[in-house]
C-alpha cells in the first residue's frame, strides 16, 4: 500500500540542478547573485515594490517586528494583536522582541475576526499580525481598514499564501481589482519552507511597503553591516573588504543555492496551485452535503487561493479516532493548528478565544499535494466513513 502524506514537495530536479550548477561553477553560493535574481523575479510576480530573500518566514516576522519597534519607538510590553490558530513561529516572533501577544478570535475562515480584533485595541496596541490560513485571505481587507483607522501596523504572515490573489472594490464600487496578496499590509512575509507551495528546502521573503524599512531590513539581515559581500564585490572578482556596522543585526539573509531552487519553483507556482485547487474541487464534491464534517469557506477577498491546506471540521470526540484510523491505513493527515494558548508561554490567554479553541479540537488537514489523485481523495474519504 502506498503511503499518502498530508504534504509533500515536488521539484523539477534537472532544472533545479542546472540552476544550482551555475552557482557552483561561479563559486558563489551565498547572498547576492541568485538571491538578487530571485528577489527581482518575486517582485515581478507579485507586483510588490520590495522583496528581500531570507532564511525563513520565522526570521522575517522577527525582522519586521524589530524594524518597526526600533523605527516607530515601540516599547517592551507594547501589544501585537494576533491569532492563537497558527504555527507557533508566528507568535514566538512577537516574544523575540519583548512585545506582548494579545490573542483575538477567528472567524469561519480560520483567520482573524475583525470584530474580535477591534475590541482588543488599546493605547498600547502597535500592530496586528494576520495569518492567511491555508492560503485563504479571510477578512484581510477589513483588518487593513481597521489598522488604518487606528494607526496600527499590519503584518501579514503569508507563509501559506504564495500564489494567493486577492481582490478589492475599486473606487466608485461595482468592479474590483485583483492582484497577488501583500498589497494590503505594511509588510508581508512569505515562506518557502520544505513543504510549502514554493519549496526551496527553506527560505522566506520579506516585502515591506516602505523603502526605508526595506533598506534597514537588508542591513539588519546581514548583522547590521552597511554593505553586504556581494555589493562589495562588483563582478564577483573584485572583492573589497571595507564596510561599516551602524546597527546590531542578525544573520538572517538567504543564500544563492536556495534562491536557485526558488527561481525554478516560481516558474511553476501558478500551474501547481491550479492543480491544488483541482484537488480541492475533488474533495468538495466528495464531501458535498455530508453531515459529519464542515469545510472551510473561502472569503470574498480571496480571488484565488494558493490552497496550501485542505481543512475540515469534525466532531471533536471523533477527531482522534478518525486520525488514528487513517494512520492504520497508511494515510497521514495533519492538524493545523493546536490552539497556541495551550502552550505555557501563551497560557495567560487560555479561554479567551472560544471559537479558535473549538476549531482546534475539530480540525483535520487532509492530504493535499501534487502527487494526490482523484482516486486518492476518494480513498481518503471512504476510509474516514468506515468508522463513522
Amino acid at each position: 500500500m502506498n503511503k499518502i502524506n498530508v504534504l509533500k514537495p515536488k521539484y523539477r530536479t534537472e532544472e533545479v540542478l542546472d540552476e544550482i550548477k551555475i552557482c557552483l561553477d561561479k563559486g558563489w553560493t551565498g547572498m547576492g547573485f541568485k538571491t538578487v535574481e530571485f528577489e527581482e523575479a518575486w517582485k515581478e510576480y507579485t507586483k510588490l515594490p520590495y522583496a528581500h530573500f531570507l532564511q525563513s518566514n520565522t526570521v522575517g516576522l522577527h525582522l519586521a517586528l524589530n524594524v518597526f519597534k526600533t523605527q516607530e519607538g515601540w516599547n517592551d510590553g507594547d501589544e501585537v494583536i494576533t491569532t492563537p490558530l497558527t504555527f507557533v513561529s508566528t507568535n514566538h516572533s512577537i516574544l523575540y522582541e519583548n512585545l506582548q501577544p494579545v490573542f483575538a478570535d477567528v472567524d469561519e475562515t480560520l483567520c482573524l475576526n475583525p470584530e474580535s480584533v477591534e475590541k482588543l485595541i488599546t493605547d498600547r496596541t502597535k500592530a496586528v499580525m494576520y495569518v492567511g490560513m491555508g492560503g485563504n485571505a479571510g477578512k484581510l481587507n477589513d483588518i487593513k481598514y481597521l489598522c488604518e483607522q487606528y494607526n496600527l501596523k499590519l503584518i501579514l504572515d503569508a507563509a501559506h499564501m504564495s500564489g494567493t490573489y486577492t481582490k478589492d472594490v475599486m473606487p466608485g464600487g461595482g468592479a474590483y481589482a485583483s492582484t497577488h496578496c501583500g498589497w494590503e499590509a505594511d509588510v508581508s512575509v512569505f515562506s518557502f519552507q520544505a513543504v510549502k507551495n514554493l519549496p526551496t528546502a527553506d527560505g522566506g521573503m520579506i516585502c515591506f511597503k516602505d523603502e526605508k524599512y526595506d533598506k534597514l531590513a537588508r542591513q539588519l539581515s546581514w548583522l547590521g553591516i552597511d554593505k553586504d559581500t556581494y555589493s562589495r564585490s562588483g563582478d564577483m572578482g573584485s572583492y573589497k573588504w571595507e564596510y561599516k556596522v551602524p546597527n546590531v543585526g542578525f544573520k538572517y539573509h538567504g543564500n544563492s543555492i536556495m534562491a536557485s531552487i526558488g527561481l525554478i519553483q516560481l516558474k511553476y507556482l501558478d500551474e501547481d496551485n491550479d492543480f491544488r485547487n483541482q484537488i480541492k474541487e475533488w474533495y468538495d464534491e466528495l464531501l458535498d452535503k455530508k453531515d459529519w464534517c464542515k469545510t472551510i469557506p473561502t472569503s470574498w477577498h480571496t480571488f484565488k487561493s494558493s490552497k496550501h491546506l485542505y481543512q475540515i471540521l469534525v466532531n471533536e470526540k471523533k477527531r482522534d479516532e478518525i486520525i488514528n484510523h487513517l494512520y492504520k491505513n497508511e494515510i497521514y493527515p495533519g492538524v493545523h493548528y493546536v490552539d497556541n494558548t495551550l502552550y505555557p508561554m501563551y497560557s495567560l490567554y487560555g479561554g479567551t478565544c472560544p471559537r479558535a479553541s473549538e476549531y482546534s479540537k475539530q480540525l483535520i488537514t487532509l492530504p493535499i499535494h501534487l502527487d494526490i489523485t482523484k482516486d486518492d481523495c476518494t480513498k481518503i474519504i471512504e476510509t474516514i466513513k468506515e468508522i463513522l
